[in-house]
């Protein structure tokens, strides 16, 4: 077992001790008697699968980071249109939407596969269409 897999399985103890809400005194019981040790970094392997059975079992459930996409990287920080992007990201995260929501608006109102291929004059299109939503949804737009 791997370094990085022991981090991923103490780390999920962890989330799952506060997901539960448990007090320090019956998470370290439970370590105990579900693990064999007292402390979380002292559990084997199998002790670390048997204390997230245990949690499973209690309503612990493991949710998975939002995959919110990747904004353009080959527009360089001295680009005109890099300020555009950066508005666009800006807007994007007060909506909490994620990056493919512009990338969808970029093939929509202007055929481009990507927002890479935008002009400035289109992404100005792109930002327009963002706070034109944002103002109905009852969002602030500054």
């Amino acid at each position: 077992m791997t370094n990085s897999t022991r981090q991923a399985e103490l780390a999920k103890i962890h989330i799952a001790k506060k997901q539960l809400d448990l007090d320090d005194d019956t998470y370290r019981q439970i370590l105990k008697e579900q693990g064999g040790a007292e402390s979380s970094s002292k559990l084997t392997a199998l002790g670390r699968a048997k204390v997230l059975d245990y949690f499973r079992q209690k309503g612990f459930s493991a949710k998975a980071k939002p995959q919110h996409g990747r904004a353009p990287n080959n527009l360089g920080s001295q680009s005109d249109r890099a300020a555009k992007l950066g508005k666009i990201q800006a807007l994007l995260a007060e909506a909490n939407r994620p990056f493919e929501y512009a990338q969808a608006l970029a093939k929509r109102m202007y055929k481009k596969d990507a927002l890479e291929f935008c002009s400035h004059a289109e992404l100005t299109g792109i930002i327009t269409a963002l706070v034109k939503n944002a103002k109905k949804e009852g969002r602030r737009v500054e």
